[in-house]
């Protein structure tokens, strides 16, 4: 009787941890982007490679959720997987390299501010629905601005394409100055710090794991986004128009903690109305502000 109790145990323990642990959205963005490409005849390992900033999964993942039929791409599209005996599974591991952090410790961060005593920006992510659009939050840890931008795709590709679109915007020198020393934690959009850094324009700095108490003025920050987009909404018919909108009433808003002055003076006083201009950022009047889902109706 004790036997036929473990069992049952044992069965149900099995299936509660079989199946693919990723929400149905973000299923059907890999199988919009993988099952295409093995159709035209590449591998899995090439769509992997050159592919890896669209991709929150790793190769052997997408391996298995192709022979367990999740993807409208089959065993048969790969010939060479049809021959292959079947492989003892192993546990999937996280895509993140970690040899990224090296040099950009938060005790490396530290150890640059002693050294530079430069501004700083803390970097975060805020998302809508699973598997849609999120944002990119920045702000200047100096007068509390923070900027947003609206990406298709939580990935890293998305927070490269911006700061490339940032700096064709602003020049390599108006990036240098805005953005000397960025910090931001271990998410995977944040994980090719190489192309982010390129050419000099910034440092990144990671916090420590589970740390999030390191930037803690960005989290603080995004309480008054999520007064506009409600945890749980989606953020899929928003276009950056819409965000800049929503940052100006924002940064609009006067601080007790600002001696009652609003982030985005402060910042038009350290940088100038011009770079304002640039961000496409502008001032609301006090008694216009919108903090509300109403204000983008």
């Amino acid at each position: 009787m004790h036997r036929k109790a473990h069992e049952a145990y044992r069965e149900t323990l099995v299936e509660s941890r079989t199946g693919a642990n990723i929400p149905e959205e973000e299923l059907i963005a890999l199988d919009e982007l993988i099952s295409p490409l093995v159709r035209q005849g590449q591998s899995i390992h090439h769509v992997a490679v050159h592919n890896a900033d669209l991709l929150n999964v790793c190769e052997k993942t997408i391996y298995r959720y192709v022979d367990a039929g999740l993807l409208q791409a089959r065993n048969l599209d790969m010939p060479r997987v049809c021959r292959l005996k079947p492989r003892k599974t192993h546990p999937v591991q996280h895509k993140i390299d970690s040899a990224c952090r090296t040099g950009r410790t938060y005790t490396d961060f530290t150890h640059f501010l002693g050294q530079t005593n430069c501004s700083y920006v803390e970097m975060d992510t805020v998302i809508g629905r699973v598997g849609g659009k999120a944002l990119l939050t920045m702000l200047f840890h100096s007068c509390d601005f923070m900027m947003a931008f609206i990406r298709e795709r939580n990935t890293s590709q998305s927070v490269i394409d911006i700061f490339n679109e940032l700096q064709d915007r602003l020049g390599l020198q108006g990036f240098q100055s805005l953005f000397p020393a960025i910090l931001t934690d271990n998410g995977s959009e944040f994980s090719n710090p190489v192309l982010l850094e390129a050419q000099q324009r910034t440092r990144i700095f990671y916090c420590d794991p589970h740390a999030a108490y390191q930037k803690p003025h960005v989290e603080l920050s995004h309480e008054f986004i999520r007064k506009i987009l409600p945890k749980g909404s989606s953020f899929d018919s928003l276009v950056q128009a819409d965000i800049n909108r929503m940052m100006s009433h924002i940064n609009s808003y006067s601080r007790e903690k600002l001696n009652d002055k609003a982030p985005i003076d402060l910042f038009s006083f350290f940088y100038g109305d011009d770079i304002l201009q640039k961000l496409e950022m502008s001032r609301i009047p006090a008694n216009d502000i919108l903090l509300n889902p109403k204000m983008l109706k």
